[in-house]
């Protein structure tokens, strides 16, 4: 069967410009459709997020053709430094030891999002935005969209459908693949400070019986704040003053990069743990936080969702390239396969980090800090460490026109 397309991407974020840039380069005709406009995505809030990029990530956008421009915008990170705060142990990653220049970088989702969706522009990927996807059907031959734009109705047909549209994922809700959630009780308070003192590409991460703080380079005396507070803390915080909030930030972080000063609006987003029953069904797939949605504590996510789709986009040009049906069974079925491992140990990894460190119980403190103090003693431990930091504990594909594409 003649399809409009070989593969259909649903949500034109950095998951999905990556993907259908890697089909595109595999010579498969991608079409990538988006409900917002490109003037609604460059005005959305979620643009100023910092995105905590680990050095296999930038590997995979290197393999893309998106780094080199989105580079000049990002701020490295040379060192980690872990603490918990009212406790003596902290734990420090440098990339010296290593052997790298940087543990990962920092960027805002909107420079990153920019450069993948031009790329994929570019690499001639057709993006229709303004599109709703309002129907999903699966057959033996062809996945049948039908999409709904302004008063237009369109019906195509594609080998696949990947869902790659976030955490409210319309593709997960068509297939009718359950949700595990659970609920930390948390909410993410987002912003950014000019520090008093440089901070010398370093990242902070200190936890606190509440949740984590996390400051991120931006730019020799910027960081931006990541920090966990309790929902009823938060929307405290939130409602009162500027000067109120830096108070308890600076309370909470302490003087060690001198005097902040809020550098950017704040925002407050609620966090759970939310994972989906199933990654495909029928000839559809979904990918990135269509699939799962981390706490931001250990920075993972975008990571995690990154790997997803070269890991997709691994197989579907190896089986191109045999001439084979890209919406099998047998190769989401793989596809499946292949992710469960990383996915479970990536997000066992965060939960457990979440619940450790969110309490100020004595038993459980002491068992922390003890692990934090040997850790910082035990240079084979810390490289362990940063390998999994740095997203380098498994082999990556090569996203390039070039690829290795194992089958």
């Amino acid at each position: 069967m003649t399809h409009d397309y070989d593969v259909i991407i649903a949500g034109a974020g950095l998951a999905g410009n990556c993907l259908g840039l890697a089909l595109r380069a595999g010579g498969l005709s991608v079409a990538i459709v988006e409900a917002a406009t490109r003037r609604e995505l460059d005005a959305s809030p979620l643009g100023e997020r910092a995105l905590a990029l680990s050095a296999g990530t930038v590997r995979l956008l290197e393999d893309l053709g998106i780094w080199e421009l989105a580079a000049q915008r990002a701020a490295p990170i040379r060192r980690i430094h872990v603490s918990d705060r009212g406790h003596f142990a902290k734990t420090r990653l440098d990339a010296d030891e290593q052997g790298v220049e940087a543990l990962g970088y920092v960027i805002l989702g909107r420079d990153l999002e920019r450069q993948a969706a031009e790329q994929a522009e570019r690499a001639g990927v057709e993006v229709l935005y303004g599109a709703r996807l309002v129907g999903l059907m699966s057959s033996a031959e062809a996945a049948h969209v039908c999409l709904k734009r302004q008063d237009e109705s369109l019906n195509v047909t594609a080998a696949l459908v990947v869902g790659a549209d976030g955490g409210q994922s319309t593709v997960r809700r068509l297939l009718d693949i359950p949700q595990h959630t659970v609920d930390y009780g948390q909410t993410a308070l987002v912003t950014a400070v000019h520090t008093g003192l440089p901070h010398h590409d370093t990242a902070f991460e200190r936890f606190t019986p509440f949740g984590p703080l996390a400051l991120l380079p931006l730019a020799p005396k910027e960081a931006a704040v990541i920090w966990t507070r309790s929902h009823e803390q938060a929307r405290a915080l939130m409602a009162g003053g500027e000067t109120d909030f830096l108070a308890a930030l600076q309370d909470c972080f302490g003087y060690r990069l001198g005097a902040l000063r809020l550098s950017a609006p704040r925002r407050a987003f609620p966090l759970s743990l939310i994972r989906a029953g199933a990654m495909f069904s029928g000839r559809a797939v979904i990918v990135g936080n269509a699939a799962h949605q981390l706490h931001p504590v250990a920075g993972q996510g975008f990571n995690l969702g990154m790997r997803d789709a070269a890991a997709l986009a691994d197989l579907l040009r190896a089986r191109r390239r045999q001439g084979g049906d890209l919406g099998a069974p047998d190769l989401l079925r793989r596809y499946q396969n292949l992710r469960q491992a990383d996915h479970d140990q990536t997000i066992g990894f965060t939960d457990g980090l979440v619940r450790i460190f969110s309490t100020d119980w004595g038993p459980a403190a002491a068992a922390r800090n003890f692990g934090l103090a040997v850790l910082d003693h035990l240079p084979g431990a810390r490289r362990l460490l940063g390998r999994h930091a740095m997203g380098l504990a498994r082999p990556l594909p090569n996203l390039g026109a070039e690829s290795r594409e194992g089958s």
